[in-house]
C-alpha cells in the first residue's frame, strides 16, 4: 500500500490520471491525499469530482477555496465568476449528490501515525495544531449543517482580517474559513493578507509569508504540514512544512508526493489553460 497526496488539480483531469499512471497507482490498495481546489478554471471539474468521490475511504482531501466557492454558487448564494469554469458541475444530474458529498469534507486531515497534517492554505500562525483542529471543525460543522445557505450568504469577504477569540458569529466563521483557505501572507502581528497571490520576493513591506511569521506557534514534533493554494511559492520545503501546489493550471506541473516511508515527488508537466493573475 502506498499514500501518494496530490497538489492543486483545478479541474485538470488529464493531468491528473496521467499523473497517476505515472504513480502506477492502485485504487483498490493505494490512498490518495489531496490539497483542495480540486476544481474550477480548468476544464473538466465536474470529472475530477466524480473520479474522488468513488475513491471513497482511499481518498482524503481538504476543502479549497475554489472547492467552497462551488459550493456557494450550488446553494444560490453566490453567482458565477467569469473565470469559473463550473457549470457543468451545477448542470450535472448528480449535481446535488456531489455537492452534498463536498461540503462534508475537512478543512484540516490529519494522520499522526504517518506525521503529517494536510491544510489547503496554511495554518495559521497563532494557532497551535490543537487550536487549528477545533476551529476546522466548527467551520466544518456549519458546512455540512442544515444552516450552510445562510453561511454561503454571510462568507465572503476579507474582514475580520485578525484574529481573536471573541470573535462570534458569521465574521467567527468567515475568519476560520478564509485562514484555512485563502491565506498566504500575513503581518507580524497575525493581520492576514488575502488580496496578494505573488511570489514571497514580491512581497508588499511588512508582509511575510505565514510560515515565516516570527513567533508563529511551533508544529509539534513528528508532525509535517502539506500545503497546497500557493502556485507562485511552488514546491517548497522546510523542517514542518511541504508546499506541493506547482501551478498546473498556469503551465508549470502536477505534483505529487509519497507520504509512506521515505518522501518522494513524482512531478508532471502541464499545459496550462489559464493566466497566474486570475488565480483564486
Amino acid at each position: 500500500m502506498a499514500v501518494y497526496c496530490i497538489g492543486d488539480i483545478q479541474g485538470c483531469n488529464d493531468e491528473l490520471q496521467a499523473l497517476l499512471r505515472r504513480l502506477a497507482f492502485n485504487a483498490e490498495r493505494d490512498h490518495l491525499w489531496l490539497t483542495g481546489d480540486l476544481v474550477n478554471r480548468g476544464p473538466q471539474s465536474l470529472h475530477v469530482l466524480r473520479f474522488v468521490r468513488s475513491l471513497g475511504e482511499r481518498a482524503r482531501m481538504v476543502l479549497g477555496n475554489h472547492d467552497i466557492h462551488l459550493l456557494a454558487a450550488w446553494a444560490g448564494a453566490a453567482p458565477l465568476r467569469k473565470n469559473d469554469t463550473l457549470s457543468e458541475i451545477l448542470d450535472a444530474p448528480d449535481a446535488d449528490a456531489l455537492m452534498d458529498w463536498l461540503r462534508r469534507q475537512p478543512l484540516m486531515h490529519e494522520d499522526p501515525a504517518l506525521g503529517y497534517s494536510m491544510l489547503h492554505a496554511g495554518l495559521y500562525p497563532f494557532w497551535s495544531l490543537d487550536e487549528a483542529r477545533d476551529h476546522a471543525r466548527e467551520a466544518e460543522s456549519a458546512l455540512a449543517g442544515n444552516d450552510h445557505h445562510a453561511l454561503f450568504t454571510h462568507m465572503y469577504g476579507s474582514e475580520p482580517s485578525h484574529w481573536s477569540a471573541d470573535l462570534q458569529g458569521w465574521e467567527r466563521l468567515r475568519f476560520i474559513i478564509n485562514a484555512f483557505t485563502r491565506m498566504r501572507y500575513c503581518d507580524a502581528g497575525g493581520r492576514l493578507l488575502l488580496d496578494y497571490k505573488g511570489s514571497p520576493d514580491t512581497r508588499p513591506h511588512g508582509y511575510l509569508p505565514w510560515f515565516q511569521v516570527p513567533g508563529r506557534k511551533p508544529v509539534p514534533p513528528g508532525i509535517t504540514l502539506i500545503t497546497g493554494h500557493w502556485s507562485t511559492l511552488g514546491f517548497y520545503e522546510q523542517p514542518d512544512l511541504v508546499a506541493i501546489d506547482t501551478g498546473c493550471l498556469w503551465g508549470g506541473e502536477l505534483t505529487a508526493i509519497r507520504l509512506d516511508g521515505p518522501r518522494q515527488r513524482t512531478s508532471l508537466a502541464c499545459a496550462g489553460e489559464a493566466r497566474p493573475e486570475l488565480d483564486g
